[in-house]
């Protein structure tokens, strides 16, 4: 029981590591200039983080749910 918990903890971890990867390489390749003010780069830089975490473990929960509904589903028949 215990060692399940452990596996799906760190099964959650890299998935949540890798979304918020993928999504960072994905957001870099959009441009923002026109979005932000030139003088605002500090800021802006904040928001593509916190805009790459959201969507990163966003995505990273829809999957890890998509898992565990598939494993319950089971359990139907």
């Amino acid at each position: 029981m215990m060692q399940e918990l452990g596996r799906q903890a760190l099964v959650s971890i890299f998935s949540h590591i890798i979304f918020i990867i993928i999504t960072w390489q994905v957001l870099q390749a959009v441009r923002y200039d026109h979005i932000f003010k030139k003088t605002r780069t500090f800021e802006a830089k904040i928001v593509i983080i916190l805009l790459t975490i959201v969507i990163g473990s966003t995505v990273s929960n829809f999957f890890l749910d998509l898992i565990n509904w598939t494993q319950q589903a089971l359990y139907l028949f």
